[in-house]
């Protein structure tokens, strides 16, 4: 149940050892980093890090020929104190747009936009700012550098009334289908198809929750699910009516009926294959009812996230409340996030003035 369930276990299990292969190619510079940051951090996070530096040193070996030698796992410190300011905005460059041509083997070629540029220069900063702090590089260029300007968006894309209707409607009726063969696979599914969405939109709750939700985490005495958070943490949240029958549905018919995949016995939500839903199903599963709804939107599943919360501080006006229910770590996180609500209701308002 919840985070001592076989699935969050093997999940754990799993991250580690492939942080642990990352750091197999990495340099000591980064392995003492990283080994500090365990305490603190999520090894997904670390592992995201890991990708990061190795982005970094690929860049150096493919721009510079000092490194052409090199393998990420060859830099030491002496190599860090190289590296100045000026690199560090080619960096930026090269993390924008590479293309590289034929004659370089192994070659990236990406495009990024400015918010994942400064994600990736956030770890490089970390990776800087630790290192001079204890004196094994005399020279921090991240110091110098100015981190892309990101304009914040106020507009949040979220589902209005009808719009949250006509989703439901779409999961809820199998005939919403493209094809003979596509209309038979959605009737397997559709009261699966119906909980999913109809919880996602009733709690707020992250996909990565909904897909590693067990059978034995759903209370229907008082209409509570315990989850798994973000940061790993486990937290109760419950849910309506309407998301009682919808789960209901589901679990006493189509459920039922599943044989499960040996180590799958207790998972809530099953895929065609009877092995526990992957969060990357769920996301197919919110972008396709989503283009047949609302085609004019990209709806994903966090963008449901933000139609529940949305709902839920216009019903209460309670920020902190939702930064609660939404398992926000902090509740500056919400406050600047929903803002845009307040926003858009006076921008609103504005016009209806101009109008009238």
């Amino acid at each position: 149940m919840g985070k001592d369930s076989e699935y969050y276990k093997e999940k754990t299990y799993q991250q580690k050892e492939k942080l642990a292969e990352l750091l197999m190619e990495l340099p000591e510079c980064v392995k003492k980093y990283i080994n500090e940051r365990r305490l603190s951090l999520q090894p997904s996070t670390l592992i995201m890090y890991c990708y990061d530096y190795m982005t970094f040193f690929k860049f150096l070996i493919e721009k510079n020929p000092v490194y052409k030698a090199y393998k990420p796992v060859n830099f030491k410190y002496e190599d860090l104190d190289l590296i100045t300011s000026d690199d560090i905005t080619e960096y930026m460059l090269y993390l924008e747009y590479n293309n590289p041509d034929n004659s370089v083997p192994n070659a990236d070629r990406h495009i990024n936009d400015k918010k994942a540029i400064t994600r990736k220069l956030s770890a490089l900063r970390g990776l800087y700012q630790y290192h001079f702090e204890h004196n094994n590089v005399k020279n921090n260029p991240m110091l110098l550098v100015k981190l892309p300007k990101i304009k914040k968006d106020k507009n949040i894309i979220r589902l209005n009334q009808q719009e949250t209707v006509d989703l439901l409607n779409c999961a809820n009726n199998s005939s919403y289908a493209t094809s003979v063969h596509m209309e038979a696979y959605r009737k397997k599914t559709v009261l699966r198809d119906n909980a999913i969405i109809t919880l996602l939109l009733g709690t707020g709750m992250r996909v990565s929750e909904c897909a590693g939700l067990d059978i034995t985490d759903v209370n229907f005495t008082d209409n509570s699910l315990v989850i798994v958070r973000k940061g790993g943490g486990q937290d109760v949240i419950y849910f309506n009516d309407e998301v009682s029958s919808a789960l209901s549905d589901y679990i006493e018919n189509e459920r039922v009926g599943i044989k499960a995949r040996e180590g799958h016995e207790k998972a809530l939500f099953y895929s065609m294959q009877s092995k526990r839903i992957s969060v990357d199903a769920i996301q197919a599963l919110v972008k396709k009812f989503a283009r047949m709804t609302v085609p004019n939107k990209k709806i994903t599943p966090h963008k449901l996230r933000s139609t529940f919360g949305t709902a839920l501080y216009r019903e209460t006006g309670d920020i902190r409340l939702v930064a609660d229910v939404l398992g926000h770590i902090s509740v500056n996180t919400t406050t600047q996030f929903y803002s845009a609500i307040e926003d858009e209701h006076k921008r609103r308002a504005a016009d209806y003035k101009i109008k009238h």
